[in-house]
């Protein structure tokens, strides 16, 4: 019995055939959203940073609302 070979850029599903072009987008579209979701969290949280907390990352308050102003598509 020989073994299938199949390309290593292709993913292969759990049924043994190519995944449609809809299943892939779908996941790239849900990693772009959680991508999002994350950027956000993380502005929230560098916004509630206390001051002394961001000298030592190196960054002025400045810095801080320039970086919060953002949309959370914008990197």
């Amino acid at each position: 019995m020989t073994a299938r070979t199949v390309p290593p850029t292709v993913p292969v599903s759990r049924l043994g055939c190519r995944p449609s072009p809809f299943m892939i987008l779908r996941r790239v579209h849900l990693r772009l959203l959680a991508r999002w979701y994350d950027r956000h969290l993380q502005r929230h949280d560098l916004a509630e940073i206390d001051e002394h907390l961001l000298r030592d990352l190196g960054l002025t308050p400045q810095d801080v609302r320039r970086e919060c102003a953002k949309s959370f598509w914008q990197a």
